[in-house]
């Protein structure tokens, strides 16, 4: 019975992360840490002699930056997909969570007590935001299955695949905990569907990983 295998790696964390200020398609780069986080990530797949068929990144600076430290160890090349991004958040990206709450205190309690049709105010509304990420995900699995397949992307995304994986419903609040350059299992297997293996491994890490704001 053929079984895909997906790694779903956060990117490394950016100065936006720190600041808790939400990017959604901003293209903000990793900083200092983040590069390190992803230079670590790389090499516990080296050390762990993960083998992989295909490296999938997400568009945004912060995931390809990510992707390359994979790229650079292994001697692979990065599918690039634009689908992979985090959700976009409309009126409230650049803001602060603090920032958000005072000044589109709107649209921040649509975010936050999780208004599926919400768009944010030239966003992505949660239902628009999942509908993305199934499709780019049945799309992956389609194309390679069967196969063990690295993607890195971003919290809001990893969130949603999880979401999808464990069967978890839209309006629910979220449980999954996704940080800074973690590495997150979850499988297809045909007759069955997708299942979540292992969430959140943070152990090749040198000091703590900022959780994501952007969910």
């Amino acid at each position: 019975m053929s079984i895909t295998k997906l790694c779903l790696i956060r990117h490394g964390e950016t100065n936006w992360n720190a600041e808790r200020r939400l990017q959604g398609h901003t293209d903000i780069p990793l900083n200092t840490k983040g590069l390190q986080q992803a230079r670590q990530m790389a090499q516990a797949l080296k050390t762990a002699k993960l083998l992989f068929d295909v490296l999938y990144t997400s568009d945004l600076q912060r995931a390809a930056d990510t992707a390359n430290a994979i790229v650079e160890l292994f001697g692979v090349e990065a599918r690039v997909d634009s689908a992979l991004r985090e959700r976009h958040f409309g009126a409230l990206q650049g803001l602060t969570i603090q920032e958000a709450s005072l000044l589109q205190p709107e649209i921040w309690q649509a975010h936050i007590t999780r208004d599926l049709e919400h768009e944010l105010e030239g966003g992505e509304s949660i239902e628009q935001f999942a509908l993305r990420v199934q499709n780019v995900l049945d799309k992956i699995q389609e194309q390679h299955s069967g196969k063990t397949i690295l993607l890195v992307s971003h919290g809001g995304t990893l969130d949603m695949m999880y979401r999808i994986a464990s069967k978890q419903a839209l309006r629910a609040e979220r449980v999954a905990s996704v940080p800074n350059a973690s590495l997150n299992w979850i499988t297809h297997q045909q007759g069955v569907g997708w299942s979540v293996e292992k969430w959140a491994d943070t152990r090749h890490l040198e000091g703590s990983a900022l959780e994501g704001v952007d969910l």
